[in-house]
């Protein structure tokens, strides 16, 4: 009688020089890596997979796994351009039918977080595979304040998290992601950001998002606000112009597959004079920027909501929609430096997180909240549209 042990071994002796699917690791500290190798083995304890890892293949990667060395990548926390270039090239020198790319911090996921996203991509129906994390009420809010509703808006789409670490490609959606990193690297774009999600919208390829529980999220090793709102938003902005025929051609969002589940953390609302106190001084000496950008009604509405107490101070979700898209036409017009535009919203999106932790700390859940926001985005889309095609009809 065959056990199933010795039928997962006969399994992975079947063809060594190829693989079903390609997994993709950042690198990591050694004990980090010994751990991913442990949950990729019982994620896939009889497929035919292969690893590639940057730096010193592990000695002691389980028997069914073949480990092969990746080439290098600098990234910290979050995927390069090059990285898309380097999975792809591996996976097609591998024959791989899907690949799964994961970021720093990894070795957190379980397994069957890893075996669902490769699933998807393995099953020859999904494109791009995109994790749903349940991270803490309070983290990630760029990507919730901003990256998440302007995509959404964009380009009706509902990943959560559509700047990942951690995506399941099929081999089509791989050669796309290479081509654009090829193209960012003929640029000398070194740091340019890959958006997986716009890339498969505007490809017209398959997207699912697959729930993966909670996840240890990289840190940037310089952790300073200014310096990655600019990163982040700049090249989201790019993009957004780059591909403007797609997204101004209305578009239903689908309905949500995903509900998160909440993270008790500390409320955070200590912060809330302190950010408050900075759009306040902002307001008093951007005028000047911010009427290059915003029309006399927003700059009404942000001198309004200045006079506000920091424990009642409140942010609308229409008026957030409504500057963020106002910055959009300002950096595709290039009304001024986009450094100086981009540094002239930090101060803009520190009163949209104040406003927001006074939101949940009175009691709405913060994912109801960052919905609320998405909503807006979208019922405002034709504002963008509209001031896309005729930016001088609203300078008034």
């Amino acid at each position: 009688m065959t056990t199933e042990r010795s039928t997962s071994a006969e399994t992975l002796t079947i063809d060594r020089t190829t693989a079903a699917l390609l997994v993709v690791g950042a690198a990591i500290p050694p004990e980090q890596l010994n751990a991913l190798l442990t949950n990729l083995a019982e994620a896939f304890p009889a497929e035919n997979v292969v690893v590639a890892v940057q730096g010193q293949i592990a000695v002691s990667a389980p028997a069914n796994l073949r480990v092969i060395a990746a080439p290098h990548s600098s990234a910290a926390w979050m995927l390069q351009a090059a990285d898309f270039v380097h999975a792809y090239e591996v996976g097609r020198d591998q024959q791989a039918r899907a690949i799964l790319m994961l970021g720093p911090g990894a070795d957190s996921l379980k397994p069957e977080a890893l075996r669902e996203l490769a699933r998807a991509a393995l099953s020859g129906s999904v494109d791009l595979a995109v994790p749903f994390y349940t991270l803490p009420a309070h983290a990630g809010l760029i990507n919730s304040a901003i990256l998440y509703p302007l995509t959404r808006a964009l380009f009706a789409t509902r990943a959560r998290f559509p700047l990942t670490i951690d995506l399941g490609l099929s081999m089509r959606m791989a050669e796309r992601l290479a081509t654009v990193g090829k193209r960012f690297a003929a640029a000398n774009q070194v740091d340019a950001i890959v958006w997986p999600v716009n890339e498969a919208t505007v490809a017209g390829f398959t997207l699912d998002e697959v729930a993966v529980g909670t996840r240890d999220v990289p840190q940037p090793s310089d952790p300073d606000i200014n310096t990655i709102l600019a990163l982040v938003t700049g090249s989201l902005f790019a993009d957004v112009d780059a591909k403007a025929a797609f997204w101004q051609r209305p578009r239903r969002v689908p309905a949500a597959r995903m509900q998160a589940a909440e993270i008790v953390t500390a409320d955070g609302t200590a912060d809330v004079p302190r950010m408050v106190e900075a759009f306040r001084l902002a307001n008093l000496n951007l005028q000047e920027i911010w009427s290059l950008v915003l029309p006399p009604h927003s700059l009404l509405a942000l001198k309004r909501i200045s006079a506000l107490d920091a424990g009642v101070f409140r942010l609308p979700e229409n008026l957030w929609a409504r500057i963020i898209f106002d910055f959009v036409i300002a950096y595709r017009l290039r009304t001024i430096n986009r450094g100086h535009l981009l540094g002239a919203l930090i101060p803009l999106y520190l009163a949209w997180v104040a406003s927001h932790l006074n939101v949940t700390a009175s009691g709405t859940p913060s994912e109801a909240h960052i919905e609320a926001v998405a909503a807006a985005f979208e019922a405002d889309k034709p504002y963008l549209v509209a001031r896309w095609r005729w930016p001088d009809r609203f300078n008034s």
